[in-house]
């Protein structure tokens, strides 16, 4: 699942959990993770909305300014069916450090 550029801050620290999709059927499934640049997403539900479900604090709630906003970015292709996705993001793990072998005598 991708978000444009100045959504992604707030994905990653919490404050944006649910995204507004215009499709032509699902593109995420429930328990799948996507990957972003840095860690994943995982959807925690998807449900069909109408548009007069998508409300000023829904779009705020998405990191729009508003409706309008919101509406510019969220269709996808030819897609006319409305999606809220809930989700949660995992950040990346913190891999180890790679341990030096010690050195070979010869």
């Amino acid at each position: 699942m991708l978000f444009t550029k100045r959504l992604r801050d707030g994905v990653r620290d919490g404050r944006i959990t649910v995204s507004v999709r215009i499709w032509q059927s699902p593109r995420v499934k429930v328990g799948n993770r996507y990957k972003m640049e840095e860690g994943e997403i995982e959807i925690d539900s998807i449900e069909p909305i109408g548009l007069p479900d998508i409300t000023p604090e829904l779009a705020r709630a998405s990191g729009f300014l508003g409706v309008i906003d919101l509406l510019k970015v969220a269709k996808h292709g030819p897609g006319e069916k409305i999606y809220l996705v809930r989700f949660h993001y995992i950040p990346p793990k913190k891999s180890r450090p790679a341990r030096l072998k010690p050195p070979q005598r010869k």
